[in-house]
């Protein structure tokens, strides 16, 4: 590696704003799938679909279970002034930290109303950069009543009109994957939004193993570099979890030297923090921060959408795949009309 793998602009890549996917695919499986083949040094173009015959018989996919909560809340002061919450992480039953939009003149104890009064919070106190603690009424039906009137947290580079009640019916089930079951996530592991039951099942039928894991994707996944040597950077903390028995059989993988893919950089971040603590913990939080020149102890593959130029996802990628071979890569995605970020297409790298 060279010194400017610690560079945070050698991370950097031009993109037309008409390749940032605004909208999924019709179907989960028709989007496309550039394969980047390290043992050929070779990258091809392919759909989806085909993941099914490129994946090693003899491997084994993991695959992070996270559900997505309906956590962006538009609302009002009782002055009646605009405001917009997203939840980012409940600290006890009704009381969550949130970042808030145009929240310069609310007041410690002031009440809140959110999507259309439906839910009401207390502003308890500001928190650090920018954050506020907000205590909720009825705590104990919170999380059913946000699933009815909350609406999903898109990043803000998809474009929505919140009061379409249409547009957010279809984000409630496309910005979700088809597999999701632990409900606590800010935002979609979007590699796995191609994903159809029909797929996994013939991923599976091939005697390919799919294990899963959970990490909630929090803050941390998104926060951007502020330093230019990416080393100063810290990442927020992300809970993850997974079984005594998925634990004990990565563990036995990881010793036989098995092919383990991750899917997406959120698994990949629970995989690679499992290694680094000698299977010692099946649940906990990470602060891993993936970047040149890490030698990954886990993952001999990866699955995983295109990123922003500059995220920690773009760098952890790198680390994996080589920073300049990545940047070529992306090159080539940009000239072929790729389609860019969460409901965009994806990358296979074996």
């Amino acid at each position: 590696m060279s010194s400017s793998d610690w560079k945070l602009s050698s991370y950097n890549y031009q993109l037309p704003e008409s390749l940032i996917a605004q909208q999924p695919t019709p179907r989960r499986d028709q989007s496309r799938m550039l394969f980047l083949d390290r043992s050929r040094n070779r990258i091809s173009n392919h759909n989806f679909s085909e993941i099914i015959t490129l994946l090693p018989q003899d491997s084994c996919l993991v695959i992070n279970n996270t559900k997505v909560l309906p956590v962006r809340l538009p609302g009002r002061r009782k002055t009646g002034a605009k405001i917009e919450a997203l939840l980012v992480e409940e600290q006890n039953e009704g009381h969550w930290s949130a970042v808030v939009w145009k929240a310069g003149r609310i007041k410690k104890g002031e009440l809140l109303e959110f999507c259309g009064g439906a839910l009401r919070a207390v502003a308890l106190e500001r928190l650090e950069e920018g954050e506020w603690l907000l205590e909720f009424d009825e705590p104990e039906t919170l999380k059913a009543r946000l699933q009815k009137v909350g609406l999903p947290p898109l990043p803000p580079y998809i474009k929505r009109n919140n009061s379409s009640e249409i547009q957010n019916t279809e984000d409630r089930e496309r910005y979700q994957t088809c597999f999701a079951s632990q409900p606590g996530a800010i935002a979609a592991p979007t590699a796995g939004l191609h994903f159809t039951t029909e797929i996994l099942n013939a991923i599976s039928d091939k005697g390919i193993e799919i294990l899963e894991v959970t990490l909630h994707v929090g803050l941390g996944t998104f926060t951007s570099i502020e330093k230019e040597d990416i080393r100063e950077h810290k990442m927020h903390s992300e809970y993850f979890f997974l079984s005594p028995q998925t634990l004990l059989q990565l563990k036995k993988y990881q010793q036989s030297k098995k092919c383990v893919i991750g899917l997406g950089t959120t698994s990949t971040r629970v995989l690679e923090t499992l290694a680094l603590n000698n299977f010692q913990m099946n649940s906990g939080w990470t602060d891993l921060f993936i970047y040149p020149p890490f030698k990954f102890k886990m993952i001999q593959g990866l699955l995983t959408n295109f990123h922003l130029p500059k995220s920690t996802l773009f760098i952890m990628v790198s680390a994996f795949y080589g920073r300049e071979n990545l940047l070529e890569a992306y090159s080539k995605a940009v000239a072929e009309k790729y389609r860019f970020f969460s409901y965009g297409d994806c990358m296979l790298i074996l």
